[in-house]
């Protein structure tokens, strides 16, 4: 029952079997649709460049993607599943080639309660806050590709972003209330999980199921006030940041604090943010402006940008320049940079911070997002890095780990080798069951390839 997918698989047979779906053949728009911005990684692109699938399947709904899991068990073809195709260390690029599940037609919305929604895998989340900020809520923390990410693609492949600093990651219990999937089994079937079991899925790549539906807890939707503060010193900028996120009474969706010279690489901005200088991007209720302006003048900071709420929805997003899109827009300007993922040890004097700042120079700029983790408030490092050789890279990674640090690799499409570096036995077991021919995204599980 645990058989690799056949490499020679009857393609005619297979269409056949695919009757009345919508079916991509095209070779440009197959390679386009086997793709996601894993040029971020210099290490990923002579791995993954080549790799494409087969045909593209576009489902409507629950009742075609059940006939397409079935195709997939009969012949053994692989499946891959893809949302938006914004994930950053090719969570959605088939190794083994087979079917390209595109779910961006299933982006219907359930329904809306206070609190909580129920949303089909392929809406956008920015469709989505469209539609529930006139009812009061929005989504609890999004991705910096929040304008074109689907929900489904960022459980599937995220870990936490713009409102982490207040929610969290996707992991901690609360985040993801419930989610059903299409299995590939023999015969395919729809399973629900709710409360903890939807870890068995959460953030797995889609190597155990097909994310088909999703309940998501909603936060307040606040009348957001964009701002930039710019700081002569780094650490002054880091320290406002940490201080901002531990102030329980200022409501703030976004802290997230860039060294010089990544500010420069912020084109809309450069005639805002002094030069040479550091700055915070953030996110502010409204409402929590006047103890924000107490807290600016506190470290020393100064505001140059401030982009009221009423005008968020117009023009340049701030959140577009944060997250991984700090990455996009440095590479923009000087494409040999590539990145790190980074949960900082605990610091609370900043001197370890302090000592990468100096240590590394400008081979490596330090970029923290702050977010909550295990309920404190703690700075995770987004560095960007001057790219020379793969052994370099390494040599940073173990300097940062050695020293403490936590390194979320985004230099592999190995979903252990990239997060937690364990072996989660629940993903494991639950592949088990719901894909005993392994033919949901091959190749991506370290679990299922070594069990």
């Amino acid at each position: 029952m645990t058989a690799t997918p056949s490499p020679v698989i009857n393609w005619d047979a297979v269409q056949r079997d695919l009757v009345n779906l919508e079916l991509i053949a095209d070779p440009a728009q197959i390679t386009k649709l086997s793709q996601d911005y894993y040029t971020f990684s210099p290490v990923l692109v002579p791995l993954l460049s080549d790799k494409r699938g087969d045909l593209v399947v576009r489902p409507a709904n629950v009742d075609e993607i059940l006939q397409v899991a079935r195709v997939c068990v009969q012949h053994r073809v692989p499946l891959t599943v893809r949302g938006a195709g914004t994930g950053n260390y090719g969570q959605c690029v088939p190794l083994q080639g087979g079917i390209i599940l595109d779910v961006s037609r299933l982006n219907q919305i359930h329904w809306i309660r206070p609190g909580l929604a129920c949303v089909e895998p392929g809406v956008k989340m920015a469709a989505f806050d469209k539609e529930a900020r006139p009812q009061g809520w929005e989504l609890r923390m999004v991705p910096s590709t929040y304008r074109t990410a689907t929900i489904g693609g960022f459980i599937a492949g995220g870990s936490g972003g713009i409102g982490s600093i207040t929610y969290g990651q996707l992991r901690d219990r609360g985040n993801l209330q419930a989610l059903k999937v299409v299995t590939m089994e023999d015969e395919p079937r729809i399973i629900e999980l709710r409360g903890d079991d939807v870890q068995k899925v959460n953030h797995a790549y889609g190597v155990n199921g097909i994310i088909v539906e999703l309940e998501m807890p909603l936060a307040p939707a606040y009348p957001w006030t964009e701002l930039i503060v710019a700081f002569e010193d780094f650490l002054a900028a880091a320290r406002f940041g940490q201080a901002l996120g531990e102030s329980d009474g200022i409501i703030k969706k976004l802290i997230s604090i860039h060294a010089w010279p990544i500010p420069s690489y912020f084109v809309p901005f450069r005639d805002r943010i002094p030069e040479g200088q550091h700055c915070a991007l953030l996110m502010v209720a409204e409402p929590s402006l006047e103890p924000l302006q107490d807290l600016v003048r506190e470290y020393g900071g100064t505001i140059c940008y401030d982009k009221p709420a009423q005008d968020t929805h117009r023009g340049t997003a701030i959140g577009e320049f944060t997250w991984n899109h700090t990455t996009l827009h440095a590479r923009s300007v000087d494409p040999d940079f590539t990145y790190l993922q980074t949960l900082l040890p605990p610091d609370p004097e900043f001197a370890f911070l302090d000592h990468l700042y100096h240590h590394f120079g400008d081979e490596v700029l330090l970029h923290l997002e702050f977010l909550r983790f295990h309920g404190k408030v703690r700075p995770a490092a987004l560095q960007l890095v001057r790219y020379t050789t793969e052994e370099r890279l390494n040599e940073i990674i173990r300097y940062h780990e050695e020293r403490g640090a936590f390194i979320f690799n985004p230099h592999t499409y190995i979903l252990e080798d990239g997060g937690m570096k364990t072996i989660n036995r629940e993903q494991l077991q639950f592949k088990e069951q719901v894909d005993p021919y392994g033919l949901l995204n091959p190749g991506k599980m370290r679990a299922w390839l070594e069990r």
